[in-house]
């Protein structure tokens, strides 16, 4: 069995790779494996210096000539809630987030590939498998957890769960200081609902709740249409070669 050195963690560089974000570029990736019992404080530390997580790899960007992926979170405590923000958090009053732990189901996949069929049919996501799915989710060395979100029942104030179908998901590492969303999806016939929008403000009113004071959305990558709506989110801040910096308007 292979074994990672996880206090003294080894670091690797991918070969380069067409880029999924900005046509005609290459892509490098610096990764490392998170593993053993030291992997939550070593997610948290690299998660801080602009690292993103897939199943047991943390990794972040390594191109040579480009920089246009930059590390992206939001301030939860004086986050601003815009006209529009309120609007969509009223309209999702009917919708309830289920906190469950990190485990796969048939509904989830089914879900998943309704929405990259719908969104991304010819991401690099767009082949995964049941299994592949399986692993995404579990295969995880951190604290990790699966909100499902559904509408409200009856008895939802009670259970902490909704009723009926699977509308969205979003699968989500808790740090030492905030909410990371590693990934998320919605059902692409309820559009109406701004499923993806509501589950991050669901995300910054639990880190609110819970006293943590980020929600990290990932990369958000200049140029690419797929990312401009992270730019919404305010106060945000930015990983820049000086730490991270609140930017008051992205370019």
């Amino acid at each position: 069995m292979t074994r990672h050195p996880t206090d003294h963690p080894q670091f690797y560089l991918t070969a380069p790779a067409p880029c999924p974000y900005l046509e005609g570029r290459q892509e490098r990736k610096v990764f490392t494996h998170l593993v053993g019992s030291q992997a939550p404080a070593l997610n948290d530390v690299l998660t801080q210096g602009g690292f993103r997580r897939s199943q047991n790899i943390a990794y972040r960007p390594a191109c040579e000539n480009c920089r246009a992926c930059i590390s992206v979170r939001i301030r939860v405590a004086d986050f601003l809630w815009t006209k529009s923000f309120r609007r969509q958090w009223k309209q999702g009053e009917k919708i309830i987030g289920a906190r469950l732990p990190a485990a796969p189901s048939a509904e989830q996949y089914d879900l998943f590939q309704s929405y990259l069929r719908a969104r991304h049919d010819n991401g690099g996501m767009s082949d995964m498998s049941v299994l592949d799915y399986a692993m995404m989710v579990e295969d995880t060395h951190v604290e990790t957890m699966v909100i499902e979100y559904r509408r409200k029942g009856p008895d939802s104030f009670i259970t902490g769960t909704g009723e009926g179908p699977l509308l969205g998901v979003a699968l989500s590492d808790q740090l030492s200081d905030g909410l990371s969303m590693v990934y998320s999806f919605f059902d692409p016939q309820h559009m109406d609902l701004g499923l993806g929008t509501l589950m991050i403000l669901d995300h910054v009113h639990q880190a609110q709740r819970l006293g943590l004071p980020y929600v990290y959305l990932g990369y958000w990558v200049n140029g690419s249409s797929k990312m401009a709506y992270k730019a919404r989110f305010r106060p945000q801040e930015q990983l820049t070669p000086d730490g991270w910096v609140e930017v008051e308007e992205t370019p």
